[in-house]
């Protein structure tokens, strides 16, 4: 029986690519229903392909076709109420920023799977919504739905990084794990002083050499904030405390991440530089489907270097890791800073430098308190984000 998905975020980097992923295999997922930004043409086009009846956009469509028999809603209540459609089994949040953690909310709460591509709903929001997927892991469990061999799959990480550790602990105990590693490629930047940064232009910091995102994730992966963010989820997807989680840069990103047991054997995670395999395996699992691109060729692979984070240079993975640290709402501010120095950067109306700086003075403005609920938190984003637009650098 093909897996009935919702994507949100669908005219971006992972929502296309998940599309593609749906036409690979038309038997085993069907697309029900689509959620997009300001893109209306292209939703539509998709809609149109996919046969889809329901198109929610968050800004009114102009200049833009409506297909026949398409029923389209507007704002950002439609887009989060996708995440609770009667016909959708999986969800795939792809939407960027903070703005995904009510769709995910939404979606666990409602009993649905959650394919996560939206960082910020662990980063922000953590603390509400890992307790929602152990619910409801713990009910596809009773009801004999999911994998026996690991978590039921309530909810399942799109990411290179999370979806390596998620595999490498398939069959493995727990509290016989010593560490987790989490790899980065380093950006384009790699190997550079911070005075050798001052200077820095928006398309430099788009260059990624090894993989291909979106605008906003790419520029946090120059600045290893993205880094940053996945030890927070990390975290949080894994129960893990931050003393056992560790970032290592590997420049080939031919490993995706490794885990590290108690009798010192390693489980790495390897494989092409492509995130259609991370987004089939949250639609397949438990099952393996074909594979959407070519496998690695370790014949030609060449050397596999390893080095250590200068978190000198690149600070933003520091004030990252002590966000999360301090925990309670200290990382919705941090991460609500960041968006906002970065569409500053990117609109060359900041400094490449200035994001970590501005990041660093919302955070220590602010009094910590422990998260509550997704209204508070929205509260809390909304003051970091005027703090941030008035200490742009």
């Amino acid at each position: 029986m093909a897996r009935r998905i919702a994507v949100l975020g669908s005219t971006g980097s992972i929502g296309v690519q998940t599309l593609d992923v749906a036409r690979r295999h038309p038997d085993k997922v069907e697309v029900v229903a689509l959620a997009a930004g300001r893109r209306a043409e292209e939703a539509f086009a998709q809609a149109r392909e996919f046969d889809v009846r329901c198109v929610a956009l968050g800004s009114e469509p102009r200049f833009a076709d409506v297909p026949e028999g398409v029923d389209v809603s507007v704002g950002a209540d439609a887009v989060a109420a996708m995440a609770t459609h009667p016909d959708v089994d999986v969800v795939v949040n792809a939407l960027v920023g903070a703005a995904g953690l009510r769709a995910s909310y939404e979606t666990l709460r409602a009993g649905k799977v959650l394919a996560l591509a939206n960082k910020e709903s662990l980063v922000v929001g953590g603390d509400l919504i890992m307790p929602l997927a152990a619910g409801l892991d713990a009910d596809m469990r009773a009801r004999g739905v999911g994998s026996a061999r690991g978590l039921a799959g309530a909810l399942m990480p799109i990411d290179s990084e999370h979806g390596a550790i998620y595999q490498c602990l398939i069959g493995e105990e727990a509290r016989e794990v010593e560490r987790l590693w989490v790899t980065a490629s380093g950006g384009p930047f790699r190997g550079r002083k911070r005075e050798e940064l001052a200077d820095i232009t928006p398309a430099q910091a788009l260059a990624h050499p090894t993989w291909n995102m979106g605008p906003k994730i790419t520029i946090d992966s120059s600045t290893l904030m993205n880094k940053g963010l996945e030890v927070i989820e990390a975290h949080h997807l894994f129960s893990m405390p931050y003393d056992k989680i560790s970032v290592v840069v590997q420049p080939q990103s031919a490993i995706h991440s490794m885990v590290e047991f108690s009798d010192g054997s390693v489980k790495a995670h390897l494989g092409t530089t492509d995130m259609r395999i991370p987004i089939q395996y949250a639609l397949s699992y438990p099952e393996r489907w074909d594979a959407p691109v070519e496998p690695l060729d370790f014949t030609k692979l060449g050397s596999l270097e390893f080095a250590a984070p200068d978190t000198d240079t690149f600070r933003c993975l520091a004030l990252a890791r002590a966000a999360g640290e301090r925990g309670g709402t200290l990382p919705c501010v941090m991460n609500a800073a960041n968006e906002i120095a970065v569409a500053a950067f990117l609109a060359e109306e900041g400094s490449y430098l200035g994001i970590a700086e501005c990041v660093e003075t919302v955070m220590e403005r602010h009094d910590v308190q422990d998260v509550e609920s997704v209204e508070q938190l929205a509260e809390v984003d909304a003051w970091a984000r005027a703090l941030a637009r008035e200490n742009i650098r």
